[in-house]
């Protein structure tokens, strides 16, 4: 994922000015981002019975918060109830302290969304390990 970022970004240099106002906190929630994100795999994975069985959290669960995380639009400009909803979703914290890195806006504080997506590393990696010593989803 990373070194598709890192493509992506360098094709889009080609054809425009690549401006990252805040590249810390950028490069931070890239790779903050990229190890949720792998260690969610695992997890997945780890209880996945065939290959098959792996697309199953990606296309039902990951696509559709990521798409209403608020990825194309401001959460502002949603009704009430949807914005409390959109709250609840874990990518549009990730979302939107990428924002901020790149464009410098946000919509909640940047350190709630470093605090939540740091949980998601421990929560994330603690289960790995624990589903690891217990050898779920292992072959003998």
């Amino acid at each position: 994922g990373l070194a598709v970022g890192a493509i992506v970004l360098l094709i889009a240099s080609l054809f425009t000015e690549v401006r990252i106002p805040h590249p810390f906190v950028t490069l931070t929630t890239v790779f903050l981002g990229a190890v949720i994100f792998a260690l969610a795999g695992f997890v997945n994975a780890v209880f996945a019975k065939k290959f098959d069985d792996i697309a199953i959290v990606p296309t039902f669960i990951l696509t559709p918060l990521t798409y209403l995380g608020g990825v194309f639009y401001s959460v502002k400009l949603l009704p009430d109830w949807a914005e409390a909803m959109t709250h609840a979703n874990p990518i549009f914290y990730m979302v939107n302290a990428f924002r901020y890195g790149l464009l410098g806006v946000s919509d909640v504080p940047l350190w709630i969304a470093y605090v939540l997506m740091l949980g998601f590393v421990v929560v994330l990696g603690a289960l790995g390990l624990w589903l690891l010593k217990r050898g779920v989803g292992l072959r003998s």
